[in-house]
């Protein structure tokens, strides 16, 4: 039977507390340092490896986080997400995005539909369209082949699939299989539209808007920017865009969309990148295939995430050692450090998958709990980011734990050797120095230039950045907040903190306003 109980009232919280901290300087030096390497090091889908030699945790530590993640059932609580259980209490909803890359346990029927065979259904018939407009079956109206695909989306109907869509651009076009560019609007400041409407050519231009309820402000504003542009051009808009949204909304069975495809309530936004809402433009991006390959990555990676032994389960123990890092050492933030310029918007997705799942202060049961919860998470790729923040990360006075991501070889199979050295180690020396680094510090009587260490790091390496490698570090990362939520026995499936913003905004356009809300809105010129 599953008990969801607080984090302070779980006896293996308490033995956790009781844990000598590592200093991590000292075990990351000489001899010891190069056994924690190889030693702290878990497998991950599609040939990444999860290390966390340099996380500030000792086999004390663990043994203490594996009991916690006993007494909080993380296994169970995640088997029972699988198997269609309401896990979003907020909501009153089941929580089903990992259906849409594979059946993890028995078959869950919600409305009626077998849900994992709705999931399949709407890919295949995304498949379908990419594969006509690929060929040249659906065109425009003058019967010329669509060059660029534009997503009109917010949120996690732009975050992820912007995201997974920068990190295999390179790679599609060097594997020949890059389609159609794609393009992404988002912002309900005109300047976004009208900046991309400026650099493409909207005769040739399929729009993919995405919105789960049909009725997201931002979204079907840009959708009337988007209209305007087409009329103005003299086209039919109808013949230029597809929707993903519900069966319910109003746009499912509009005549003016060539195509409309589904998603449902149990699909949470920043959850949906493996859903039609990442699936339609990365399927007209890449094809088809490649999108399935991203979604095997991430059902591989999904089966890890079932492992009741902590050990043999990256995501879990990646979870337990960044709740000990926040709530027994009081680290407050976490840096998302990719040394991948592919993943240049990857930390943006996973700021929203993280602190729009895990900022919450409130327990499943809307209690108040008495204990941190999610951290800020924030990152730029490596080496950018060192000629950047990385001063505050080395000697600041907060210790931010960092999550390196590297890769043995680039995606774009080309370098150059400059002393001695390719460009690629070059962006793998600077990690690997970058972890050694913050972790065991230098000694310097020069105060300015004295480096404490202890700042704790993991990295998920691999060989390259393929699109099954994206799909298990994404899963890898969705499971890992899905844990911390269970352990900190919150909702990481609502969003209620979204909400309040856009009721009062359309109080200000409806000029239903007073007190500072007013003035805001005067000084603003609304």
């Amino acid at each position: 039977m599953i008990t969801w109980k607080n984090l302070d009232t779980v006896p293996a919280y308490q033995k956790l507390q009781e844990t000598t901290p590592v200093a991590l300087a000292s075990v990351m030096s000489g001899e010891q340092g190069a056994q924690r390497v190889q030693t702290y090091t878990v497998p991950m889908a599609a040939g990444l490896a999860f290390n966390y030699a340099a996380r500030p945790v000792d086999d004390e530590t663990l043994q203490a986080l594996s009991r916690l993640a006993e007494e909080t059932q993380l296994a169970e609580k995640f088997e029972a997400l699988y198997n269609g259980e309401v896990i979003n209490t907020g909501e009153k909803r089941k929580v089903l995005h990992h259906m849409t890359r594979g059946q993890l346990g028995e078959a869950v029927v919600a409305d009626g539909v077998d849900k994992r065979s709705f999931y399949v259904e709407q890919q295949q018939k995304i498949a379908e369209l990419a594969n006509k407009v690929h060929s040249g079956e659906i065109t425009n109206a003058a019967g010329e082949k669509f060059t660029t695909v534009v997503q009109i989306g917010i949120g996690g109907s732009d975050l992820g699939p912007r995201a997974m869509y920068l990190a295999l651009e390179n790679w599609a076009k060097v594997n020949h299989t890059f389609k159609m560019e794609a393009k992404f609007i988002s912002n309900v400041d005109p300047d976004d539209a009208a900046a991309v409407l400026h650099t493409i050519d909207v005769a040739h231009s399929l729009f993919v808007l995405v919105s789960k309820s049909g009725t997201t402000l931002e979204t079907l504003t840009n959708e009337a920017f988007v209209k305007d542009a087409l009329k103005n051009a003299g086209l039919d808009a109808s013949r230029h865009m597809i929707a993903v949204t519900s069966e319910t909304s109003p746009l499912a069975k509009s005549d003016d969309y060539l195509a409309a495809f589904f998603m449902d309530d149990y699909i949470g936004g920043r959850y949906s990148s493996t859903s039609g809402v990442g699936g339609a433009v990365l399927s007209l991006a890449f094809g088809p295939d490649v999108f399935a390959q991203f979604l095997e990555g991430a059902a591989e990676e999904d089966k890890l995430a079932k492992n009741k032994d902590m050990y043999q389960n990256p995501a879990m123990l990646d979870a337990l050692i960044g709740v000990y890092e926040r709530n027994v050492l009081g680290y407050q933030s976490t840096a998302v450090l990719p040394y991948s310029q592919a993943l240049s918007r990857f930390p943006a997705h996973l700021q929203q998958l993280d602190m729009e799942s895990n900022g919450k202060s409130v327990n499943r049961f809307g209690e108040p709990v008495n204990y941190p919860t999610g951290p800020v998470i924030f990152g730029e790729p490596g080496t950018n980011g060192q000629h950047s923040f990385y001063q505050l990360l080395h000697q600041g006075t907060d210790i931010v734990p960092l999550q390196f991501v590297g890769f043995q070889e680039n995606q774009m199979g080309r370098d150059v050797v400059i002393e001695d050295s390719t460009s690629q180690q070059k962006l793998c020396a600077n990690v690997a120095a970058q972890i050694v680094a913050f972790a065991c510090g230098k000694a310097d009587e020069n105060r300015n230039k004295n480096f404490e260490g202890g700042r704790p790091s993991s990295i998920i390496v691999g060989k390259q950045l393929t699109p099954q490698a994206l799909g298990a570090l994404l899963s890898h990362f969705e499971n890992k907040v899905m844990y911390q939520g269970f352990v900190w026995n919150i909702n990481s499936f609502d969003q209620e903190g979204v909400q309040l913003g856009k009721v009062l905004a359309k109080k200000v356009l409806a000029h239903e306003t007073d007190g500072a809300l007013k003035a805001y809105s005067d000084l603003l010129h609304i």
